[in-house]
């Protein structure tokens, strides 16, 4: 947890020395200081070292390579060269500006060019970028480019439709808001007939994300 591709164990991203568990329990006791309770009490005397053990599961993207969950590729494909699409891959993220949840959707799509990929793959990938601090833009981004580095397809989309609780549970409090955002690369973005015929296969961004 903590690290991203070519860190090695023991540092964060920037390669600096990652902080031990007793220190990330004793920050989350000083934020329940800060927040007007006392980690003390019964309630909460548990609650450094859950804490802890949720933020390994949020933040499991950082231990992963992208590029490696694509890496096993299939070319006995009867020359199919046509549209894979993947959609409705549920998302959990979090914001980080405000390291609250992003809940959404992601479709992904490719043109093969000589060579396919599992579909669990896909949605791995996915995974791995929203498990870690994200703004939507970046991560819908990081899942396209790292599909058209690692297959070199004829083209990719990406669409991810989710909402904020930074803008739902503070700030401006504004609930049923749906943030949409695209990467499209290759076909997708020259020949507007393939991106049409993408968003008609996965409906319409906007209307379905929880």
């Amino acid at each position: 947890m903590l690290r991203g591709p070519g860190h090695p164990a023991g540092t964060t991203p920037t390669g600096d020395a990652r902080p031990t568990r007793a220190e990330a329990e004793e920050a989350v006791r000083t934020l329940i200081r800060w927040a007007g309770d006392d980690p003390a009490r019964e309630g909460l005397v548990g609650t450094p070292d859950r804490v802890v053990r949720s933020y390994e599961e949020f933040f499991a993207g950082y231990s992963i390579d992208p590029e490696d969950i694509l890496k096993r590729t299939f070319e006995e494909t009867d020359g199919y060269d046509e549209m894979v699409v993947l959609r409705d891959i549920r998302l959990e993220s979090y914001c980080e500006h405000h390291m609250v949840p992003i809940i959404g959707r992601a479709h992904v799509a490719y043109l093969p060019r000589h060579r396919v990929v599992g579909i669990s793959k896909l949605a791995r990938l996915v995974e791995a970028y929203a498990k870690r601090l994200q703004i939507q833009e970046k991560m819908t981004a990081q899942i396209a480019n790292t599909i058209d580095q690692v297959l070199q397809p004829e083209g990719v989309a990406v669409v991810i439709e989710a909402q904020h609780q930074c803008m739902t549970t503070r700030g401006v409090h504004k609930t049923g808001v749906t943030m949409v955002t695209s990467r499209m690369l290759g076909a997708f973005r020259s020949d507007p007939s393939t991106r049409r015929e993408f968003l008609t296969m996965i409906g319409n961004p906007g209307s379905r994300a929880e």
